[in-house]
């Protein structure tokens, strides 16, 4: 079977494997749609270390063979099955910090979801990771399940009300899927992006203000546009220390930030933290997702209350993966799917 792999130096090869062997309790799952995500490229460029460099976690397909003592699941169950899954009963965990959970940074799909067939692990199934595809939603629709549910996390991090300004840098995938959510919970949605493809879709969707951060001064726009306060939450979905602190500039007092997309290893900001403490500014940070968000994320696919299709914007098979990546890298696209 091909899967993608990265070697030494941060090379990616697509590589032939055996299919893997399953071991009590595993699954085996033919990928059937795989999301790309920029975690992913910032892997192969050594700019991300928060988790051991396996390729491509967005993954769905059909199971075609089940291990011993496996009996939730049959073959030919279309699943979404989530790459990492707490716990539940460590420190972290009893904490409400699941995803600093030492099990779920180590927990994964094996050899990676870039690849025609990956095994689950049983850890991943016993603690809920795997959930059943209702027939209404497609492989393609489903890979957008694990990135809409840490969505919904950082969301809820943040503490959004309804009524509540809110400024998202950065219109890539992410920023767009934080926009579709803002909106449902009835947010006043400003956009801040220097991209001017990620620009237009950002205004086709539907945000309240769109700002181009190449030619605006967004901080000093935003709070005009705020009555003088600046926003209520600062999501930054974007990784430079900049974006970082066009959000500091942009949140009332009293405000929120949150550091959802992930930081360049070795950013440092230029930034005079006491107007952090005389604003009574919070910052958090959102690190992936938990089982109670893959399952609200796949209900709000499930009810079309995520447009998916204005998601995926480019396909390519999995020989095309590094033409896949350098399309990314482009930043003309929104998701790109990647197929067997």
């Amino acid at each position: 079977m091909k899967a993608v792999l990265l070697k030494e130096s941060n090379k990616v090869v697509v590589e032939e494997l055996s299919v893997p062997q399953l071991d009590k309790g595993d699954i085996l799952v033919e990928m059937k749609a795989c999301g790309l995500c920029g975690t992913d490229i910032e892997k192969m460029h050594g700019q991300y270390t928060a988790a051991r460099p396996v390729l491509g976690h967005e993954a769905a397909g059909i199971i075609t063979a089940v291990g011993e003592d496996v009996d939730i699941f049959k073959v030919g169950d279309r699943v979404f099955p989530h790459h990492h899954t707490p716990c539940y009963n460590c420190h972290f965990c009893k904490h409400g910090s699941e995803t600093m959970c030492s099990s779920f940074r180590t927990s994964n799909l094996d050899p990676c979801g870039f690849a025609e067939y990956f095994r689950v692990p049983a850890f991943n199934i016993q603690q809920g990771g795997v959930l059943k595809l209702p027939g209404s939603v497609g492989f393609e629709a489903a890979s957008l399940i694990e990135p809409v549910s840490c969505c919904i996390r950082g969301l809820n991090r943040c503490g959004v009300s309804r009524g509540d300004s809110v400024l998202v840098v950065g219109a890539g995938p992410m920023g767009l899927m934080h926009l579709q959510l803002l909106k449902q919970l009835g947010a006043q949605v400003l956009i801040s992006e220097i991209n001017p493809v990620r620009i237009a879709y950002a205004e086709k969707m539907g945000a309240h203000q769109v700002y181009d951060a190449a030619k605006a001064d967004v901080p000093s726009t935003v709070r005009k546009d705020t009555d003088g306060r600046g926003v209520d939450v600062a999501l930054v979905a974007a990784g430079s220390s900049k974006t970082i602190v066009q959000a500091l500039k942009s949140v009332r007092k009293g405000g929120t930030v949150c550091l959802f997309g992930v930081p360049v290893v070795g950013s440092v900001l230029d930034y005079d933290f006491s107007n952090i403490f005389n604003s009574e500014i919070s910052i958090v940070s959102s690190y992936g997702s938990t089982e109670r968000e893959t399952k609200e994320a796949l209900r709000m696919i499930e009810e079309h209350r995520i447009d998916t299709a204005s998601l995926i914007t480019r396909r390519f098979r999995l020989e095309e993966f590094e033409k896949a990546v350098e399309t990314a890298m482009k930043g003309d696209s929104l998701k790109i799917v990647i197929s067997p």
